[in-house]
């Protein structure tokens, strides 16, 4: 059985962080992913940064972590938030190269001393105190003394498309059908989150013409205290609005949406509503935002539940 201080489980923002950071002290430490194709992998909108979430970039940035090296490495364009606003709720966001995100990461990882990358669902974990064993459906265990959970969105998770309902995690990556009931044995607690990740629509099929060009910036501060150059924008983002006929095609169908109809009953993380929630919750409005991120459609009609 092969030892090492701490084992990392999951491969997602958090995983991928914390693992680097226990090698980057020293720490001999394995990172599992259920696919070596998702490390780090954008699966929702690939957009880094954001309103409060783009100051936890950099503070992760400030503590030495990878996120904010590794978008202005990979990003296509990088603009200032609430610029006409306030200093305290201007926010750095970034729209990043999905592959080539996921690309850096993993080659940042591979060959960072003292981090081992495996592809392994892990099934149970078995706490001796001072030991802790981590075991795989395929039989393997390893040993270290501190176990790291960055389990994300992939417990037992479903994918809802509309009526339509399958057992996988996000992007149709296999999830992770084992640890759940592990988890539960060793007395944590788990809860129900839900989140959307946006149709993708043909850039070809769109007139450009009658939508509203949002370009990037370019004398503007990168995400990481660490780049030295300057990313550059190379994709311009779009805005545009709904209208009558977009909400009418909508109400029409809101009987397919389990979140409108009540078949899904989970806690968002955060307030991120969808095109039909706003087209509910806020009737009296005649249009609504839409943008339209290098030539891809965000609209939020898809809709996951993640079940622990």
């Amino acid at each position: 059985m092969e030892k090492f201080d701490a084992v990392v489980i999951g491969a997602g923002h958090a995983g991928c962080e914390a693992a680097l950071a226990l090698a980057r002290t020293g720490q001999k430490t394995l990172l599992l992913t259920l696919s070596l194709d998702a490390v780090a992998f954008l699966a929702c909108n690939p957009s880094i940064g954001g309103t409060a979430k783009g100051h936890l970039v950099c503070e992760v940035d400030a503590l030495g972590g990878e996120m904010g090296v590794n978008t202005d490495k990979t990003l296509i364009q990088i603009r200032m938030l609430n610029s006409g606003k306030g200093p305290a709720v201007q926010s750095l966001r970034a729209q990043a190269d999905k592959v080539a995100y996921h690309t850096e990461m993993k080659k940042t990882i591979e060959n960072t001393p003292n981090l081992y990358l495996k592809q392994a669902e892990v099934s149970n974990v078995i706490d001796d105190g001072e030991e802790k064993i981590v075991q795989t459906v395929v039989g393997d265990e390893f040993s270290c003394r501190a176990i790291v959970f960055a389990t994300g969105v992939y417990l037992n998770s479903d994918i809802v498309i509309g009526p339509y309902v399958e057992n996988v995690g996000p992007n149709g990556f296999k999830n992770a059908k084992y640890l759940s009931t592990c988890l539960k044995n060793l007395g944590i607690k788990l809860l129900r989150f839900k989140t959307g990740t946006p149709a993708r629509v043909n850039g070809r099929s769109i007139d450009y013409s009658n939508l509203i060009e949002q370009k990037g910036e370019e004398n503007i501060q990168s995400f990481s205290f660490l780049t030295k150059k300057k990313p550059k924008n190379v994709r311009s983002c779009y805005l545009t609005y709904t209208n009558e006929d977009t909400h009418r095609i909508i109400r029409d169908n809101l009987y397919r949406n389990p979140t409108i109809s009540g078949e899904i009953k989970g806690i968002g993380p955060r307030y991120c509503p969808s095109i039909e929630t706003k087209i509910v919750r806020f009737a009296d409005k005649d249009k609504h935002q839409l943008f339209i991120y290098s030539k891809l459609l965000y609209n939020f009609l898809f809709k996951f539940i993640f079940r622990a």
